[in-house]
């Protein structure tokens, strides 16, 4: 869910702003609320959404794409949101959302940090190193090296600019050289 939620920003010629408008807002809580709810066994209706609240969930991605990042918590964004604490049929304990509108969707969102730091997955969510695309990704390398989103479209793309500037840089260098034997 925070994947997804994070993937909500428009990259460049992919797509627009998920959470540009309170409609695509809605659009998409509803099917990421769906989505989590099947994971987590449970049936859940996604909140409404005011025009506010889809300002503050905004705020939100940017704190939470800034945690990805490494960078330290700064504004109002941070804002604590409640959480409730259940039993499932299977006396499993289990965090549930509270709140309604933004809150409900932060709500879970930290929900979904908060276990994931603490199963050691957290530090695996990561942003594509390709400034174009910016997607965020879960980073399944055994050691925890990936970079980009898809080696095979940023990855490449990546590799090729590296080794287009190397040559560059070596056939300037021969140039140079050439130059100043012939002085």
């Amino acid at each position: 869910m925070v994947q997804d939620f994070l993937n909500t920003i428009g990259i460049e010629g992919y797509g627009a702003d998920l959470l540009a408008d309170t409609a695509r807002a809605g659009d998409w809580a509803a099917g990421a609320v769906r989505a989590w709810s099947a994971l987590r066994g449970l049936d859940v209706r996604p909140p409404a959404l005011s025009d506010a609240d889809v300002s503050k969930l905004r705020a939100l991605r940017d704190t939470i794409a800034k945690l990805v990042a490494g960078e330290p918590p700064t504004g109002r964004a941070t804002s604590a949101v409640s959480v409730s604490v259940g039993l499932s049929e299977t006396g499993e304990v289990r965090l549930e959302p509270a709140g309604s509108g933004w809150r409900w969707l932060a709500s879970a969102l930290w929900g979904e940090i908060l276990l994931s730091q603490h199963d050691g997955t957290w530090r695996r969510i990561k942003r594509c190193h390709n400034p174009q695309c910016g997607s965020t990704f879960y980073d399944r390398s055994k050691n925890n090296s990936g970079v980009w989103h898809d080696v095979k479209t940023c990855g490449n793309a990546a590799n090729l600019r590296a080794s287009r500037a190397r040559r560059r840089e070596r056939d300037s260098a021969a140039l140079n050289s050439a130059q100043h034997r012939g002085a």
